[in-house]
This record gives structure tokens, sequence and C-alpha cells, in this order.
């Protein structure tokens, strides 16, 4: 069971946000100095969320450029404001291992398939799920499309990996969604889970639902000796 430390950008830093409410900001450093408290760690990937470009629809690729650099090696799955398979490939030639692709997956009908042509195993498709419905555009908007539907719509574009985030319990060090990790793990897609995820008990339980692998935000944090304010 893979466990990925999260670095979530809005400006030129790392943040980290409760319930993905940008305007409820638990932390603040700058990428250089948090990306090397990560890279300290030796994971085998880091998770980077470009908050800022998902919630203005555009790819930041001097950031990922310098998040690359910080990483020292250590592979980058890269989101936020990747809204067409050029962004995707420009990220995956910048340097990216993986890319994560959210609101253009529900753009139209036929995204996901081709999306999934493209790029193949470096694909992973965002299910951010908030009230059993599949929300975009960095979290603001709702597809209007269902757990359920999503999942079998992956199946059918032969999507080989989702990035499954239950946003109630992002940012909450309340514990995974146990719930649906196993709603999405019966359709025999590969799932990294996150939100809410705090320690070895909840990576286990996570294992045993049948998740690859589980994103850890705040609780990384916790595991670095980053202490939050109450």
């Amino acid at each position: 069971m893979q466990i990925i430390p999260a670095l979530d950008l809005l400006g030129d830093n790392a943040v980290r946000l409760e319930q993905g409410d940008y305007d409820r900001i638990l932390f603040r450093q700058p990428i250089e100095e948090f990306m090397g408290r990560i890279v300290a760690t030796k994971p085998e990937l880091i998770h980077v969320v470009d908050l800022q470009g998902a919630r203005d629809g555009a790819l930041r690729l001097d950031v990922v450029t310098r998040c690359l650099s910080a990483a020292q090696g250590i592979p980058l799955q890269v989101s936020g404001g990747i809204r067409s398979i050029d962004a995707a490939k420009a990220a995956i030639s910048t340097g990216a291992a993986r890319v994560i692709v959210g609101t253009a997956a529900w753009a139209e009908p036929t995204s996901l398939k081709e999306f999934a042509d493209a790029l193949g195993e470096q694909l992973v498709v965002a299910l951010d799920v908030r009230d059993g419905e599949i929300s975009v555009r960095g979290w603001l908007s709702s597809s209007g499309v269902s757990v359920d539907d999503a999942v079998a719509r992956c199946v059918d574009a032969g999507v080989t990996r989702l990035h499954v985030t239950a946003i109630s319990r992002d940012g909450t060090m309340q514990g995974p969604d146990l719930a649906l990790y196993e709603q999405v793990c019966r359709g025999g897609i590969r799932v990294v889970a996150a939100g809410g995820v705090r320690d070895e008990k909840d990576v286990a339980d996570l294992e045993a639902i049948g998740c690859e692998a589980a994103i850890m935000g705040l609780g990384y944090l916790k595991r670095l000796g980053i202490t939050l304010p109450e």
C-alpha cells in the first residue's frame, strides 16, 4: 500500500485547505521549503495539486517546473487546471510522471475515451465526490454525474486509475470515507484514496478495501512534526 504525500499549491505557497474551501487555509509555506521537508522523507511519489490552476482553469507549467526541480528526482503526480490533452501532454513533457484530469474528463461524452487513448497509464481520472456527485472546477461546481455512473464511464473508456477524494473529509483529520472507496473499488479500476487519511490504521483499512494507495495531507504534516493552530 503506497502512501503519497500531498503538496497543494495556491499562489507561490504550499497550503492545506479545509474541505476544499479557499477561504479556510489551515497551513501556508513557500513551495520549495515545504517540498524540501517532503523530499527528506523519501516518498516514492508526490501528489501535487495546483488549486489556483484548478480554480482558474489553466495549468501553470512554471509552477510544475519549480516543483519538479524541488522534488530532486522523486516522481510527481500533477493536477490542477489540466483542461485539455495538450495541457496534459505539456505537463508530462515537463517531467510529470502522471497527470490527474477532473473537470475536462466530464466535459463531453467522448472526453474520457479521448484522454485515456492519448495518455494511457499516465492518466489518472479524478472523482472528487460531494453529496454523491462528482465535483468539478476546483470543487466549486457539481457535474451532476453520480459516483456509480462516473465509475462505469471510466471502465467503458479504458481508464486504468482513479483518484477519489471525499471532499467532506478533506483537511478534517476525521478518517477516510470507507464506504465511498469500497463503492468505487467494486468497479475494478485501481483506486488512490484521498480525504481525511490520518494514520497507518486508516491506510490499512483502505488497503483491506482494495485501494492501491492513499494520499496524506494533514496526516503527513503531522508526521513531519508541523503543528497547526486549533
